[in-house]
């Protein structure tokens, strides 16, 4: 039987608040599932607490939790870039309550998933990254995307081309974004090591333990993140390592918002879990 604990924990000077998801008999591994943010610890369609129970019916005890300025965290909010100091309190409260655990995996969405990666080769009690739609966000980044995966697939649809003969599609805005995604797109590549695609594969670059990568096809965001890792040397060398497992679907949203989806996405997670 799953049992669910509210906890209280100090971070600096503020209190953090969060609900662990207990198996009976947990396995020495668990996970922190790392909130993307702007959001608190249920996630978007209750997300994060349904993959945490659905962990924890498989003997993995699971924590979600708010970081400061969050949900119901005290303190200021602050970036996905600047909550080393709220994952490391979450840990050492984790820890705590569940004494047989003697590793975890960081489990991030979106830009938890960056969080994740800056994190990770900080703490040796982390020995596995979940990285779900990871963010790399730039704006050259996003408008290649765009164009490449949204506005292609829109010339293929024939709803546009009814909404044209109809007169009911705005033609002169439309083509305006395109103008201003096509100018960023051509912006020379940012010389800076400190971009953040830069600053994540040096976080990959610096973890040693397992990855699970899952990535869907139906999201902006995770083909921006495709496209980088496919024109990158580094980026393929990195995930093509036997360390890495990699999933994709296909049909699938950003956060994975049908419960299919993300019934695959808990299974997918347990087993890597379970296995590595």
């Amino acid at each position: 039987m799953t049992e669910e604990r509210a906890l209280a924990f100090r971070c600096e000077e503020d209190w953090l608040y969060g609900v662990a998801s207990l198996p009976q008999q947990p396995c020495t591994r668990g996970v922190l599932i790392v909130v993307g943010g702007p959001q608190y610890r249920a996630g978007s369609h209750r997300q994060f607490a349904l993959l945490a129970r659905a962990l924890a019916d498989q003997g993995i005890a699971a924590l979600r939790f708010d970081y400061r300025g969050m949900g119901d965290s005290q303190g200021e909010p602050r970036s996905f870039e600047s909550v080393d100091a709220d994952l490391r309190a979450a840990l050492d409260a984790f820890f705590a309550a569940v004494p047989s655990l003697r590793e975890v995996a960081l489990w991030g969405l979106c830009d938890g998933a960056s969080a994740a990666l800056f994190y990770a080769a900080q703490d040796a009690r982390v020995s596995g990254v979940a990285l779900l739609n990871p963010w790399v966000r730039t704006e050259r980044g996003m408008a290649k995307a765009t164009i490449k995966h949204y506005y292609r697939a829109r010339l293929l649809d024939p709803t546009l081309w009814r909404k044209l003969l109809a007169g009911r599609f705005q033609l002169r805005a439309a083509l305006s974004s395109l103008r201003q995604l096509m100018g960023s797109a051509q912006q020379p590549a940012a010389s800076s090591a400190a971009t953040l695609p830069e600053r994540m594969r040096s976080g990959l670059e610096a973890f040693n333990g397992k990855v699970l990568l899952i990535t869907s096809g139906k999201d902006l965001t995770a083909r921006e993140f495709d496209d980088l890792a496919a024109a990158s040397p580094a980026w393929k060398r990195l995930l093509g390592a036997a360390r890495v497992t990699r999933h994709r679907l296909g049909a699938a949203d950003h956060t994975f918002s049908r419960r299919a989806w993300r019934d695959q996405v808990a299974a997918w997670t347990a087993q890597w879990v379970r296995t590595w």
